[in-house]
Protein backbone atom coordinates (compact mmCIF):
# COMPACT_ATOMS: atom_id res chain seq x y z
CA UNK A 1 0.00 0.00 0.00
CA UNK A 2 1.31 3.37 -0.91
CA UNK A 3 1.69 5.80 2.41
CA UNK A 4 -0.80 8.23 3.31
CA UNK A 5 0.34 11.60 4.17
CA UNK A 6 -1.86 13.74 7.10
CA UNK A 7 -0.99 16.81 7.40
CA UNK A 8 -2.13 19.08 11.19
CA UNK A 9 -5.07 20.84 10.76
CA UNK A 10 -4.67 22.96 13.94
CA UNK A 11 -2.88 23.20 17.72
CA UNK A 12 -3.66 23.20 21.07
CA UNK A 13 -3.25 24.88 23.61
CA UNK A 14 -3.51 23.79 26.88
CA UNK A 15 -3.62 23.97 30.89
CA UNK A 16 -1.03 21.14 31.18
CA UNK A 17 2.03 21.55 30.15
CA UNK A 18 4.11 18.57 30.27
CA UNK A 19 3.28 14.99 30.21
CA UNK A 20 3.48 14.01 33.89
CA UNK A 21 0.13 14.88 35.89
CA UNK A 22 -1.84 15.40 32.69
CA UNK A 23 -5.06 13.23 32.48
CA UNK A 24 -4.66 9.43 31.69
CA UNK A 25 -7.98 9.93 29.63
CA UNK A 26 -10.67 12.51 28.64
CA UNK A 27 -12.94 13.89 31.03
CA UNK A 28 -11.31 13.03 33.55
CA UNK A 29 -10.54 16.32 34.88
CA UNK A 30 -13.54 18.44 33.70
CA UNK A 31 -11.81 21.63 34.92
CA UNK A 32 -9.30 21.25 32.21
CA UNK A 33 -9.83 24.12 29.40
CA UNK A 34 -7.95 24.12 25.74
CA UNK A 35 -8.20 25.83 22.53
CA UNK A 36 -7.99 24.07 19.72
CA UNK A 37 -6.31 26.13 16.76
CA UNK A 38 -7.24 25.51 13.38
CA UNK A 39 -4.02 26.68 10.62
CA UNK A 40 -4.40 27.63 7.42
CA UNK A 41 -5.66 26.76 5.19
CA UNK A 42 -8.28 25.01 7.72
CA UNK A 43 -9.32 27.98 9.38
CA UNK A 44 -12.46 29.08 7.88
CA UNK A 45 -15.87 29.48 9.47
CA UNK A 46 -17.43 27.43 6.58
CA UNK A 47 -15.34 24.34 7.65
CA UNK A 48 -16.71 24.48 11.20
CA UNK A 49 -20.12 26.00 10.29
CA UNK A 50 -23.05 23.85 12.39
CA UNK A 51 -20.72 22.50 15.09
CA UNK A 52 -21.77 24.41 17.37
CA UNK A 53 -25.03 22.61 17.35
CA UNK A 54 -22.88 19.32 19.20
CA UNK A 55 -22.21 19.20 22.58
CA UNK A 56 -18.93 17.52 22.29
CA UNK A 57 -16.30 16.49 19.84
CA UNK A 58 -13.69 13.81 18.96
CA UNK A 59 -9.93 15.08 18.49
CA UNK A 60 -7.50 12.97 16.42
CA UNK A 61 -4.24 13.90 17.31
CA UNK A 62 -0.18 13.04 16.66
CA UNK A 63 1.71 11.88 19.99
CA UNK A 64 4.10 14.55 18.58
CA UNK A 65 6.48 13.83 21.75
CA UNK A 66 7.10 10.03 20.90
CA UNK A 67 6.44 9.64 17.37
CA UNK A 68 10.42 9.63 16.44
CA UNK A 69 10.47 6.31 19.48
CA UNK A 70 8.81 3.45 16.95
CA UNK A 71 6.19 1.40 17.80
CA UNK A 72 6.33 -1.62 19.95
CA UNK A 73 4.20 -4.72 19.55
CA UNK A 74 4.01 -5.40 23.15
CA UNK A 75 3.59 -2.39 25.79
CA UNK A 76 3.56 -1.87 29.76
CA UNK A 77 0.50 -0.10 30.48
CA UNK A 78 0.79 2.28 33.44
CA UNK A 79 -2.98 0.33 35.05
CA UNK A 80 -1.39 -2.82 34.89
CA UNK A 81 2.04 -1.26 37.15
CA UNK A 82 3.99 -1.01 34.33
CA UNK A 83 5.07 -4.80 34.83
CA UNK A 84 2.87 -7.17 32.84
CA UNK A 85 2.74 -6.70 28.71
CA UNK A 86 -0.19 -6.45 26.33
CA UNK A 87 -0.33 -6.15 22.87
CA UNK A 88 -0.38 -2.61 21.81
CA UNK A 89 -3.54 -2.88 20.08
CA UNK A 90 -4.89 -3.80 23.76
CA UNK A 91 -3.81 -0.04 24.78
CA UNK A 92 -4.00 3.02 24.23
CA UNK A 93 -0.39 3.44 24.24
CA UNK A 94 1.54 6.34 22.66
CA UNK A 95 4.06 4.08 20.66
CA UNK A 96 2.09 2.68 18.11
CA UNK A 97 2.57 2.16 14.27
CA UNK A 98 0.62 5.36 13.38
CA UNK A 99 1.51 7.74 16.21
CA UNK A 100 -2.17 8.69 16.55
CA UNK A 101 -4.61 9.26 19.80
CA UNK A 102 -8.37 10.11 20.01
CA UNK A 103 -9.44 12.17 22.73
CA UNK A 104 -13.29 13.31 23.60
CA UNK A 105 -13.61 16.43 24.67
CA UNK A 106 -16.67 19.38 25.57
CA UNK A 107 -16.74 21.73 23.22
CA UNK A 108 -17.54 24.99 24.95
CA UNK A 109 -17.85 27.15 21.87
CA UNK A 110 -16.66 28.54 18.93
CA UNK A 111 -14.49 31.45 17.99
CA UNK A 112 -14.54 33.02 14.08
CA UNK A 113 -13.71 36.45 15.06
CA UNK A 114 -9.88 35.74 13.92
CA UNK A 115 -9.07 32.49 12.18
CA UNK A 116 -10.97 29.84 14.00
CA UNK A 117 -10.67 28.53 17.69
CA UNK A 118 -12.56 25.85 19.45
CA UNK A 119 -13.03 26.21 23.44
CA UNK A 120 -13.13 22.99 24.83
CA UNK A 121 -12.80 21.33 28.47
CA UNK A 122 -12.14 18.19 29.94
CA UNK A 123 -9.18 17.23 27.12
CA UNK A 124 -6.39 15.21 28.36
CA UNK A 125 -3.92 16.76 25.41
CA UNK A 126 -0.47 18.66 26.55
CA UNK A 127 0.49 21.97 25.00
CA UNK A 128 1.70 22.00 21.53
CA UNK A 129 -0.08 18.74 20.78
CA UNK A 130 -1.34 19.01 16.37
CA UNK A 131 -4.62 18.15 15.94
CA UNK A 132 -4.99 15.77 12.96
CA UNK A 133 -8.78 15.79 12.30
CA UNK A 134 -12.41 16.84 14.27
CA UNK A 135 -15.46 14.78 14.14
CA UNK A 136 -18.39 15.70 16.18
CA UNK A 137 -19.82 12.80 19.32
CA UNK A 138 -22.89 11.26 18.10
CA UNK A 139 -24.40 9.72 21.42
CA UNK A 140 -26.69 7.59 20.04
CA UNK A 141 -24.32 6.02 17.89
CA UNK A 142 -21.55 6.02 20.04
CA UNK A 143 -22.56 5.65 23.50
CA UNK A 144 -22.61 1.91 24.63
CA UNK A 145 -23.37 1.65 28.48
CA UNK A 146 -22.73 -2.28 28.96
CA UNK A 147 -19.13 -1.82 26.86
CA UNK A 148 -16.26 -4.20 28.90
CA UNK A 149 -13.31 -1.89 29.72
CA UNK A 150 -10.77 -5.25 29.79
CA UNK A 151 -7.91 -4.84 31.82
CA UNK A 152 -8.70 -0.73 31.87
CA UNK A 153 -11.78 -1.59 34.43
CA UNK A 154 -13.29 1.36 35.93
CA UNK A 155 -12.32 5.09 37.15
CA UNK A 156 -10.07 4.59 40.00
CA UNK A 157 -10.20 7.94 42.34
CA UNK A 158 -8.11 8.68 44.90
CA UNK A 159 -10.78 9.42 47.94
CA UNK A 160 -8.53 11.52 50.20
CA UNK A 161 -9.03 15.17 51.52
CA UNK A 162 -6.54 17.90 50.16
CA UNK A 163 -4.87 19.71 52.39
CA UNK A 164 -2.89 23.35 51.32
CA UNK A 165 0.14 24.73 53.04
CA UNK A 166 0.03 28.05 54.19
CA UNK A 167 2.41 29.21 51.31
CA UNK A 168 -0.22 26.93 49.16
CA UNK A 169 -3.17 29.25 50.37
CA UNK A 170 -1.71 32.61 49.78
CA UNK A 171 -0.59 31.64 46.58
CA UNK A 172 -4.40 30.30 45.35
CA UNK A 173 -5.92 33.54 46.77
CA UNK A 174 -5.55 35.18 43.62
CA UNK A 175 -6.25 32.30 41.81
CA UNK A 176 -8.79 30.65 43.52
CA UNK A 177 -9.72 29.22 39.30
CA UNK A 178 -7.53 26.63 40.02
CA UNK A 179 -8.57 25.31 43.43
CA UNK A 180 -11.13 22.87 41.07
CA UNK A 181 -8.28 21.84 38.64
CA UNK A 182 -5.98 21.22 41.07
CA UNK A 183 -8.42 18.99 43.01
CA UNK A 184 -9.46 16.76 39.85
CA UNK A 185 -5.92 16.56 38.94
CA UNK A 186 -4.91 15.16 42.09
CA UNK A 187 -7.54 12.98 43.30
CA UNK A 188 -7.32 11.17 39.89
CA UNK A 189 -3.29 10.57 41.33
CA UNK A 190 -0.97 11.09 38.62
CA UNK A 191 1.50 9.35 39.96
CA UNK A 192 3.35 6.09 38.21
CA UNK A 193 0.84 3.15 39.67
CA UNK A 194 4.24 1.45 40.72
CA UNK A 195 5.11 4.12 43.29
CA UNK A 196 3.68 4.12 46.54
CA UNK A 197 6.19 6.68 48.91
CA UNK A 198 4.04 8.38 51.07
CA UNK A 199 7.26 10.85 51.88
CA UNK A 200 7.81 11.86 48.37
CA UNK A 201 7.45 14.88 46.76
CA UNK A 202 6.20 14.76 43.06
CA UNK A 203 5.65 18.33 40.84
CA UNK A 204 4.19 19.11 37.86
CA UNK A 205 3.54 22.56 35.45
CA UNK A 206 -0.31 22.91 34.73
CA UNK A 207 -1.99 26.15 33.79
CA UNK A 208 0.80 29.40 34.40
CA UNK A 209 2.12 27.38 38.20
CA UNK A 210 4.37 24.35 39.04
CA UNK A 211 2.37 22.70 41.59
CA UNK A 212 4.08 20.29 44.43
CA UNK A 213 2.18 17.74 46.61
CA UNK A 214 2.77 14.48 48.63
CA UNK A 215 -0.19 11.54 49.14
CA UNK A 216 0.09 10.37 52.35
CA UNK A 217 -2.02 7.87 54.14
CA UNK A 218 -5.05 10.05 54.95
CA UNK A 219 -4.66 12.83 53.27
CA UNK A 220 -3.33 14.99 50.34
CA UNK A 221 -0.60 17.34 51.22
CA UNK A 222 -0.39 20.70 48.45
CA UNK A 223 3.60 21.21 49.61
CA UNK A 224 4.13 24.59 46.95
CA UNK A 225 2.57 26.35 44.66
CA UNK A 226 4.87 28.99 42.64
Amino acid sequence: MQPIQIQPIGIIHSCFKEKFATPRQPGLVTAASAQVELIAPYNLADAVEGLVEFSHIWLTFAFHQTAQQGWKPKVRPPRLGGNAKLGVFATRSTFRPNPLGLSLVKLDSIDTNKGVILHVSGADLIEGTPIIDIKPYLPWVESIPNAKSGFAGDDQILELPIEYSQQAQRALASKPELTQLIAQVLAHDPRPAYQNDPGRVYGCNIADINLRWRVGKTVIEVVEIT
